[in-house]
């Protein structure tokens, strides 16, 4: 089953934990992850995967402008819709948007059809309510919550769609 973790970074932040998350899906057995850049991006991997997540900084308490112009401009091509979507967002500041960012990504992929997942507090802890923010003075101190949403979406996509 493929999972495909896309990513906007500025600082390597975003990119590190969309690496983490994939970690965390791989747990799952039969989890073929791709994390990709939104700007060098593999259709094919993207169009035959089963979950999608996608990440941003924060800036400005929302998702960069870059993130914005690829969901108008090329998601539309990637087939999402039926798939199962989910976000995450690195800032620097405790309040920093965090929180909005991930809401402005889901709300993007309603728009294209998906089905977005978070786990929410149906696990217990650490509940991850919408998506995990990682702070940039902290990368380390949320690698764990990082790695256990992506298991989390891993076993909701294959208690989903099977072994596909």
């Amino acid at each position: 089953m493929k999972m495909s973790v896309l990513y906007y970074t500025r600082t390597g932040h975003t990119k590190t934990m969309a690496e983490t998350i994939a970690e965390g899906m791989r747990r799952v057995d039969g989890v073929e992850t791709g994390v990709f850049s939104i700007d060098a991006i593999d259709e094919g991997f993207i169009k035959e995967s089963q979950c999608v997540v996608l990440g941003s900084p924060v800036y400005i308490a929302t998702i960069a402008a870059e993130v914005k112009t690829w969901f108008d401009k090329s998601a539309g091509k990637l087939g999402l819709a039926g798939k199962i979507g989910g976000a995450f967002a690195t800032q620097d500041y405790l309040h920093g948007g965090g929180d909005i960012a991930i809401q402005s990504i889901l709300a993007h992929m309603m728009v294209f059809g998906m089905m977005t997942y978070s786990g929410g507090g149906a696990h217990g802890k650490p509940v991850i309510h919408l998506g995990p923010v990682a702070l940039g003075s902290d990368m380390d101190g949320s690698k764990e919550t990082f790695l256990l949403y992506g298991e989390r979406m891993a076993k909701q996509t294959a208690a989903l769609f099977g072994s596909k």
